[in-house]
């Protein structure tokens, strides 16, 4: 794998904002039976911010692709509303990214944790996995 580390400094950080839609209610996403935002939909925005924040400091046929996820969701959204999610590297270890995550809307804070994604080539990820299913 090409230097990289160079650019991957810790204290990146990216920021993303999108509104509650019925797409990312806990009653569509079956997590739950509430009209409120959902906790897969919470994660899935703080994953795709921590992308976001590192793409353009990779290679072109490197992409990131998340490992672990530790948050706590502890305040509820209602449809229409927005949501922010803040991400910052807090470690960078070789191909190993860390970030703190934290997630809020218009009242507050309500959701953060930690999120792990691993540098991998593209192409060797996609071959690895063709081979394992063939």
């Amino acid at each position: 794998m090409p230097i990289m580390e160079d650019n991957l400094i810790t204290g990146t950080e990216g920021k993303k904002t999108i509104e509650v839609t019925a797409d990312k209610l806990a009653s569509f996403i079956g997590s739950g039976t509430l009209e409120v935002f959902a906790t897969p939909a919470m994660i899935a925005l703080m994953e795709q911010t921590a992308m976001e924040s590192v793409a353009h400091l990779i290679p072109e046929k490197y992409v990131t692709v998340g490992t672990e996820v530790s948050v706590k969701h502890f305040k509820a959204t209602l449809p229409g509303k927005m949501v922010t999610c803040n991400s910052k590297l807090i470690q960078s270890e070789g191909r190993k990214l860390v970030f703190e995550v934290m997630a809020s809307d218009e009242s507050g804070m309500i959701g953060k944790g930690t999120h792990t994604r691993y540098i991998v080539d593209k192409q060797f990820f996609i071959d690895s996995l063709t081979t394992i299913l063939n």
